[in-house]
């Protein structure tokens, strides 16, 4: 039996980075990082707690909910009645990282808030992505008439000159 490896191109490994992948566990991995802090946490029990918020939530739709429905009521659910969003008072705190200190405390940053909220939107069938921005992490619905861009810090929906504005200070000049 013969094996032979060969190494991708610098091309074809950038596009295998790069290359979108529907099927990647984001809350999982998520999870599994905290495991380096919380060495007892149990993944499963992480993303059994996020199952059970997604089945709250999917309670209160309508059968007949679109899209656009279906955003409101998830901001509504995560950012209202949760009480989901940015640890302002203790920014850097390294537990703001930890999914599963953030789903006890409901606070956290960008990028763990947005691991959940995109768990929830496509729990949904929302078309959803994080997107990164300059010190900052956003994240992006595809809706039938167009996208809307939410802070996952602070559960506001940005308009294109809310987003021109922040990106002003990373300008060169």
């Amino acid at each position: 039996m013969n094996f032979s490896f060969q190494a991708p191109s610098p091309l074809e490994y950038f596009a295998a980075l790069v290359r979108e992948d529907d099927g990647f566990p984001l809350l999982e991995a998520t999870a599994a990082v905290a495991m380096d802090e919380y060495p007892e946490l149990d993944v499963q029990t992480v993303l059994g707690d996020v199952d059970q918020l997604l089945a709250r939530l999917r309670r209160r739709l309508p059968a007949d909910a679109g899209p656009l429905q279906r955003l409101r009521m998830l901001n509504q659910f995560f950012f209202q009645d949760l009480g989901f969003g940015g640890n302002v008072n203790h920014y850097y705190d390294a537990d703001n990282s930890h999914v599963n200190v953030v789903l006890r405390t409901r606070r956290g940053i960008p990028i763990t808030l947005a691991v959940l909220w995109l768990e929830l939107a496509q729990g949904l069938g929302l078309s959803a992505r994080g997107v990164n921005f300059p010190g900052h992490f956003m994240v992006k619905v595809n809706l039938p008439k167009g996208q809307v861009v939410i802070d996952p810090f602070t559960g506001q929906s940005l308009s294109r000159e809310d987003l021109s504005e922040r990106l002003e200070p990373y300008k060169r000049r």
